[in-house]
């Protein structure tokens, strides 16, 4: 893992690391020593400190895999004059020009809390898409 990539999974986790997240861990030698738990902050500190005995990999969803009841969440912390259409979130009633920070942070604390991907991580495979075989968290 380069360390660009480690940064930008240390910047992930981090935020999720209040919403008990579930990782897959692999022993860097070994592929068959394979685990699942809840991310710690001593993991996080191994990833900082350059530690990389183990493979860290958060369990996320695809923002594709949103579903109406979820974008309608969405749109209840934007306002009614949002619409989320896929991976967008459009803007109805031309009187509105912009989003407050607040309501930004809530937005991208929703993705956490609900474990989705918007950095792209599942796509660098350093994360594992959640399937309905694979789901943890129901």
């Amino acid at each position: 893992m380069n360390e660009k990539d480690k940064e930008l999974l240390l910047k992930d986790l981090c935020a999720r690391l209040p919403y008990n997240v579930i990782i897959n861990c692999t022993e860097e030698d070994n592929e068959k020593t394979n685990f699942d738990c809840f991310l710690s902050a001593d993991m996080i500190k191994d990833i900082k400190s350059g530690t990389e005995y183990w493979i860290i990999k958060p369990y996320l969803r695809q923002i594709s895999s949103m579903t109406e009841k979820e974008k309608y969440e969405i749109q209840g912390i934007l306002g009614k004059d949002v619409e989320i259409f896929d991976d967008f979130i459009n803007i109805i009633d031309s009187s509105r020009k912009r989003f407050s920070f607040l309501e930004l942070q809530a937005v991208f604390d929703w993705l956490n809390v609900h474990h989705f991907d918007y950095l792209g991580l599942i796509e660098k495979n350093l994360a594992i898409e959640v399937t309905n075989e694979n789901n943890l968290y129901k």
